[in-house]
C-alpha cells in the first residue's frame, strides 16, 4: 500500500487523518470492535437499538481463589510433614491434591510477576525487583510489566468474573507508589476491581504500608491478617449481593510469614519448649513425617547439615534459648496466618460456595529465608554496618522479649531454622540453583472437579503454569488481546490433566532459574545449576565488617548437574560424570537467557555497589539510605 504524505494534503484533512488514526488507536483492530447490529436511520423512528450482551462467564465457572504465601520453607507446614500446625492446609490438601514437585523463582518479585502473568519473570521485566534499589535500565530487569504481559486479574475480569486482591502486591515500581500514581501498575490498573494490602515486599504487620485501591489509609493497629481476611470477606459478600452467582477471583496474599515476624502471644504460647531440641533433630522428625505422608521416597536421605550451621548440641544455653524463642514466633505466625486463611474458607462454607471454589495454595513464594542472619535479628538492618555476630546475638539476648512483638520491626530467625524448615533440600531464598530455594509446596482443592481426594501429585511444574492451569479448568482461553493490545504468548503449561490422572504427563519441559547471580537451567528432569560466589550472605556481612567482598566472577562459577528423576534432593553431582549433558544444558541456559530479556547478568555487588538505577535523586545514596527512604510511611521496603 502507498504510504500517504500527511504534509502534501489540507489542514481539515490532516486532522480529519489524525483524528481517524485517534480513533483506529483507540478502538484497536476490527476483531476487536464490536459489530453494530441495529439499524440507523435518520430519525428514532425509522432507527432500531442494539445492545450487545454482556461478558459473562462460562456457565457453572467456578469462584477462583489464589493464595501465595511468603518465606515458607517445604518443611515447615504440617500439610507437607512440618512440625508447625496448619490444619487449614492439612484439611485442603486432604480433600483436594497435594503438588510435591511445584517450582518457584526463589525470591518473591518474580514469583509474583510469573504468577500474575503465567510468564517467565525476565520476560515481564522483573528479573530483580521493582524497587529502585533492585531494578536496572534494561528490558529484563526496569520492574514494570508491560501492557502486552496480561495478567490473571485482567483476563478474568474481562471474562465475566469479578477480581479482588488483598495483601502483599510487590510489582509496583517505587516511583509509582505514592498517592500521586501513576496507577497503571497498581494492582487496579493490572485488572483487581479492588484491592487492599501493601505495595512493597515487606511492612510492619501492626502499621503496614496500608493501601486501598489508590491511596494510601491509616491502620487501626490490628495484626494485618486480620485486616486482609476481613476485607477479603467482605468483598465477596457485597458482590455476592449485588450479583448473587457472578463468579469472583481472589487473590489473598499475606505478608506472612516474611519478616517482621510479629504475632500475638496466643499463637506462640502453644510453641513453647517444641523447638528445645533444636534444629537438627527437626529436620529428622520431618523427613520421617514426609516419608509416611508418601509425599517424599522411602530411601531420601538429608544433605548433609551446611557448612554455616552450627550443630545444635554444640550450642551455649544462651544461644539455645534466644534461637528456640525465634521459632516458636515463627511458628506461631504461621499458624496464626494458617487461621486467617481458614476464616476465609469457612465463610465459604457457611455462603455455600465452596464446593464450587478451586483454590491453589501455594505455600511460600519461594525457599525459607536466610535473611535472618546466623543471629537471627530483632530490629538490626540488614545493611547496618560495624556489628559482629557477637554483638549482634547479646542483642538479641538482651531483647529476647521483644521477638514476636511489634517492637521487633526486621524480626527473622536465625539460619539454622532456615534449613531445617526447608526439609528435604539444601540451601535456601535467593538461591536459584537449588531446589530449596525454588521447591514449594502446592495445594489445588476443588469439590466440584477433584475426585482423588488426599491424593499426590510429583510432576514438574512452576508458578507460571497456574495461571493456563485455571485458565484450562475454567473453560477460558487466553486473550488475544486485553484492552485493544495484541497480547504476548504465555509461557507457562496447563497441568489440569493430573487433576484426574496422577500419571498424567508434565507438559511443562524447560524452565531457567535466575537470583542475582546464582542461576540453574531446567529440562526434562535433569539440572544444571552454579552457585554465584559473593552471594548476598556474604556480602552483607563483609559490609557489617566494614570489609571489601570478594570480586566476583561470572566465569568462574562452578556449574552441578543433577538428575532430579533419581535424585530429587540434589545429593549426587553428576558434573564430571557427563560433561556432554553439562555442556548442552549450559548452552540452553544461554539461549533461554536470551530469550528472556535475562542479559545482562546482575548480581548483589551491584546492588550493594549502587551499580544500578543510579540516577536522579536517588544518586549517590546508599543502599542503607535507600532502604530507610523505602521504610517510611508512603514508601516501600524490600
Amino acid at each position: 500500500m502507498k504510504k500517504l504524505k500527511i504534509n502534501s494534503i489540507g489542514k481539515s484533512s490532516r486532522k480529519g487523518l489524525l483524528l481517524t488514526a485517534f480513533l483506529v488507536a483507540q478502538l484497536g483492530t476490527a476483531q476487536e470492535q464490536s459489530e453494530f447490529k441495529g439499524t440507523i436511520g435518520k430519525t428514532l423512528a425509522d432507527s432500531k437499538e442494539y445492545w450487545p450482551d454482556p461478558v459473562t462467564a462460562p456457565k457453572g465457572a467456578p469462584n477462583i481463589v489464589w493464595i501465595l504465601l511468603d518465606d515458607v520453607g517445604f518443611g515447615a507446614s504440617s500439610a507437607f510433614g512440618g512440625l508447625i500446625s496448619t490444619p487449614t492446609f492439612e484439611n485442603l490438601a486432604n480433600n483436594g491434591l497435594r503438588y510435591t514437585n511445584f517450582h518457584t523463582t526463589a525470591i518473591c518479585a518474580p514469583t509474583r510477576a510469573a504468577l500474575l502473568t503465567g510468564r517467565n519473570s525476565g520476560r515481564v521485566h522483573v528479573s530483580g525487583f521493582s524497587h529502585t534499589i533492585l531494578s536496572a535500565g534494561f528490558p529484563g530487569w526496569d520492574g514494570r510489566i508491560p501492557s502486552d504481559k496480561g495478567t490473571i486479574a485482567e483476563i478474568l475480569r474481562d471474562n465475566g468474573y469479578n477480581t479482588f486482591a488483598v495483601g502483599k502486591y510487590g510489582v509496583t515500581p517505587d516511583e509509582d507508589a505514592s498517592d500521586a500514581g501513576p496507577f497503571d501498575r497498581w494492582p487496579t490498573g493490572k485488572g483487581f476491581d479492588h484491592f487492599y494490602g501493601f505495595l512493597g515486599s515487606q511492612t510492619d504487620q501492626y502499621n503496614p504500608d496500608l493501601v486501598e485501591d489508590q491511596v494510601h489509609i491509616k491502620p487501626d493497629g490490628r495484626h494485618l491478617n486480620e485486616l486482609i481476611t476481613d476485607k477479603a470477606i467482605s468483598y465477596i459478600q457485597k458482590q455476592q449481593k449485588a450479583a448473587p452467582g457472578k463468579p469472583f477471583f481472589l487473590y489473598y496474599a499475606p505478608g506472612a510469614v516474611h519478616a517482621p515476624h510479629q504475632v500475638a502471644e496466643k499463637w506462640v504460647e502453644p510453641y513453647k519448649g517444641k523447638f528445645d531440641e533444636g534444629w537438627d533433630a527437626y529436620r529428622e522428625k520431618v523427613l520421617a513425617n514426609q516419608k509416611k505422608l508418601g509425599i517424599f521416597p522411602q530411601n531420601a536421605v538429608l544433605p548433609e547439615r551446611n557448612p554455616l550451621i552450627t550443630e545444635w548440641k554444640k550450642l551455649t544455653p544462651d544461644q539455645k534459648k534466644v534461637y528456640a524463642r525465634f521459632m516458636e514466633v515463627y511458628a506461631g505466625f504461621l499458624t496464626y496466618t494458617d487461621a486467617e486463611v481458614g476464616r476465609v474458607v469457612n465463610y465459604l462454607k457457611e455462603s455455600g460456595q465452596l464446593d464450587n471454589t478451586l483454590i491453589f495454595v501455594a505455600i511460600g513464594d519461594n525457599g525459607a529465608s536466610k535473611e535472618g542472619t546466623l543471629q537471627g535479628t530483632i530490629n538490626q538492618s540488614l545493611f547496618s554496618q560495624g556489628k559482629t555476630d557477637e554483638e549482634n546475638f547479646q542483642s538479641n539476648l538482651n531483647n529476647i522479649g521483644e521477638i514476636g512483638t511489634a517492637k521487633g520491626l526486621n524480626t527473622n530467625y536465625p539460619l539454622g531454622w532456615a534449613q531445617a524448615t526447608n526439609v528435604p533440600f539444601k540451601n535456601w531464598k535467593q538461591d536459584a540453583h537449588s531446589e530449596g530455594g525454588t521447591r514449594n509446596p502446592l495445594i489445588v482443592f476443588y469439590p466440584n472437579g477433584i475426585k482423588d481426594k488426599g491424593g499426590i501429585r510429583n510432576q514438574y511444574s512452576h508458578v507460571t503454569d497456574i495461571l493456563p492451569t485455571t485458565l484450562d479448568i475454567v473453560g477460558i482461553k487466553a486473550p488475544e488481546y486485553i484492552k485493544n493490545i495484541k497480547q504476548d504468548i504465555i509461557q507457562g503449561s496447563t497441568f489440569k490433566a493430573s487433576l484426574d490422572n496422577p500419571k498424567a504427563e508434565s507438559l511443562h519441559k524447560v524452565q531457567y532459574y535466575y537470583i542475582f547471580g546464582n542461576r540453574a537451567i531446567y529440562k526434562d528432569g535433569w539440572k544444571a545449576a552454579a552457585a554465584h560466589l559473593p552471594d548476598s550472605f556474604a556480602v552483607k556481612k563483609s559490609l557489617g565488617n566494614n570489609e571489601k567482598p570478594a570480586p566476583s566472577n561470572f566465569d568462574t562459577d562452578v556449574w552441578e548437574l543433577y538428575n532430579l528423576n533419581e535424585d530429587f534432593n540434589e545429593r549426587n553431582n553428576l558434573a564430571k560424570k557427563y560433561p556432554e549433558k553439562l555442556a548442552e544444558l549450559q548452552k540452553l541456559f544461554d539461549e533461554q537467557a536470551k530469550e528472556n530479556n535475562l542479559y545482562p547478568l546482575i548480581d548483589w555487588q551491584d546492588v550493594y555497589n549502587r551499580r544500578i538505577h543510579n540516577t536522579g535523586a536517588d544518586k549517590g545514596k546508599t543502599v542503607s539510605d535507600l532502604i530507610k527512604q523505602a521504610s517510611k510511611p508512603g514508601g516501600t521496603t524490600n
